[in-house]
């Protein structure tokens, strides 16, 4: 090999789904030796919020006589009718000792169906059903007072498997924070705001919360099946659980405050200098114009002025017409009163033909279009009056 050839340094530590193929585990297998705490972790100090198996750790698993045989039993878990057959008794007594809690499950799931299914580690099993204590559950008739609890409807299967899940989530717990976040997994979101009032410390408690395994069914149909399996549902375990979240708060608190976002830092406000308001400026009120008053049009010596649409100048009346005063009876005279009359739109001036001719009298314009009725010939003086200006005739030239 190449002298500048260099193996690269192993890490101290690997993650998970290394570990368990190191180990010779499925990743199932791994998780739940890892909840048991038959695999010992440390947290990820890069900030994922994941834990991290130790080399040396796998070194000591891999020491160990029998292995990975050894491992994988302690780990091993069956249903309900293979439980039963391990402690050699029917189906219908192993679910009755489970539901009175003195058989705690170990993982759960809800099939396709939506039924619950309970898994049992079978090495538990084994321990139980070894016991002297309990011969009389397994062979002899259940006890008056257990049977009174089955009829009440009691079932601890729920329960149990919670305590199980949160003593795993003690143990990986660092300090007051991630407990209070593994207290919160167990309870309803409205008793962690009711006891943790503060909402930056609420909120690095729900960052800090784990989930738990039935959770990662929300959204699907199964998911208030998985709500009531993971969630607290009597009332002792909420109280218990409270006051457990409330403790560990407050340690938290005195602790380590939870993180809050930093405040900006602003320069101190100026505030503009007042100054005095000015007076008020005087008001100078213009005069008012008269109304200027029309003039009467002059008539010409021909008579009133027709216009293009056929309406006469002179006919037009003035805008004020006077009244003549008269008297009221018993003496006196009445005021004089002015009423103002329609206005009359004023005549519009006739607009030229040819452009640069000038305007033309209304009468020769009248005669033309007489002219032009009848079809008949213009004479010679119509014809020179149309002509443009500047231009000669031919009989001119």
């Amino acid at each position: 090999m190449s002298a500048h050839t260099f193996e690269p340094v192993r890490s101290d530590t690997c993650t998970p789904g290394r570990a368990a193929r190191e180990l010779g585990m499925l990743r199932g297998e791994f998780d739940l030796a890892l909840q048991l705490g038959h695999v010992r972790t440390v947290p990820d100090e890069g900030g994922g919020g994941g834990r991290l198996v130790e080399r040396a750790e796998i070194d000591r698993l891999r020491a160990q006589d029998g292995f990975p045989d050894t491992l994988r039993d302690r780990v091993r878990v069956v249903g309900t009718a293979d439980g039963a057959e391990v402690m050699d008794i029917s189906a219908g007594r192993f679910t009755r000792l489970a539901r009175l809690g003195l058989l705690v499950p170990a993982k759960v799931y809800v099939n396709r169906y939506g039924a619950v299914v309970w898994l049992y580690l079978t090495e538990e099993l084994k321990h139980f059903a070894a016991a002297a204590e309990n011969t009389q559950l397994l062979k002899g008739r259940t006890p008056e007072t257990l049977r009174g609890q089955l009829a009440e409807g009691v079932d601890l299967r729920a329960r149990n498997w919670r305590m199980r899940q949160l003593g795993c989530l003690l143990r990986h717990a660092d300090d007051p924070w991630a407990r209070a976040g593994a207290l919160a997994a167990l309870l309803p979101p409205v008793e962690v705001a009711d006891i943790v009032e503060d909402p930056y410390e609420r909120a690095w408690v729900n960052r800090l919360r784990p989930a738990l395994p039935g959770q990662t069914l929300a959204g699907t149909s199964f998911a208030h099946v998985a709500e009531q399996i993971t969630t607290a549902q009597d009332t002792d375990e909420i109280e218990w659980l409270r006051s457990d979240l409330a403790h560990s708060v407050e340690e938290a608190r005195a602790l380590s405050p939870a993180p809050r976002p930093a405040g900006r830092r602003t320069g101190p406000t100026t505030r503009p200098t007042a100054r005095p308001i000015p007076p008020m400026a005087r008001t100078v009120t213009a005069p008012v114009e008269p109304m200027p008053t029309p003039v009467k049009p002059t008539e010409s010596a021909d008579g009133p002025t027709e216009t293009a649409d056929g309406s006469t100048a002179g006919a037009a009346e003035p805008l004020v017409r006077a009244v003549t005063p008269h008297r009221i009876p018993g003496g006196g005279r009445a005021p004089e009163r002015r009423h103002a009359s329609s206005r009359v739109r004023p005549a519009p001036v006739p607009v030229p033909r040819f452009p640069g001719a000038g305007p033309t009298s209304t009468r020769s314009t009248r005669r033309l279009r007489a002219l032009l009725r009848r079809g008949t010939p213009r004479p010679a003086e119509v014809r020179a009056s149309v002509v443009e200006p500047g231009r000669r005739s031919a009989t001119e030239t």
